[in-house]
């Protein structure tokens, strides 16, 4: 369990017990066993949601907003553990690395680090073309001036 990766928190992960209530596809729900010891997102008796990595030797605690993004996204292994999938959203992760970018932008690429070990991993937009530089793909809006780029 975690409170979200190493760009959204200085808190590590944690191993806990958990009692699987359900499943639907690769979603485990499960209702947590005992009190973290240094995590704020998770108490005894709360029901989360996770996955097991694949490859993972360990499940991983997973958001709502994740689950929705991650079909978006083309996320490649950790380059140290092999670890597939984030800590946090996508949407998370980009206002924390470019706070500067318009809301209604879609970054193509970016990298991130590894929750789970700090390596790197690289997550690119399904809708991303491998033969194109990465770029931020800002919408096109009719009511902007010519010389207003970011409003």
């Amino acid at each position: 369990m975690h409170d979200g990766g190493p760009r959204v928190t200085d808190r590590s992960p944690e191993l806990i017990w958990v009692r699987v209530t359900g499943c639907y596809k690769d979603v485990f729900t499960g209702l947590v066993l005992n009190q973290p010891y240094h995590l704020t997102s998770v108490a005894q008796r709360s029901e989360i949601k996770f996955v097991v990595p694949d490859g993972g030797d360990i499940a991983l605690m997973v958001t709502d907003r994740y689950l929705i993004e991650r079909t978006d996204w083309i996320i490649t292994p950790c380059d140290q553990c092999g670890l597939t999938d984030l800590f946090d959203a996508p949407s998370d992760l980009i206002r924390q690395l470019f706070p500067n970018i318009p809301p209604d932008a879609v970054l193509d690429t970016f990298t991130t680090f590894c929750g789970k070990c700090g390596g790197v991993q690289v997550v690119r937009h399904k809708d991303a073309s491998l033969d194109e530089e990465p770029t931020i793909r800002i919408p096109q809006r009719t009511s902007k001036k010519w010389w207003q780029f970011w409003r």
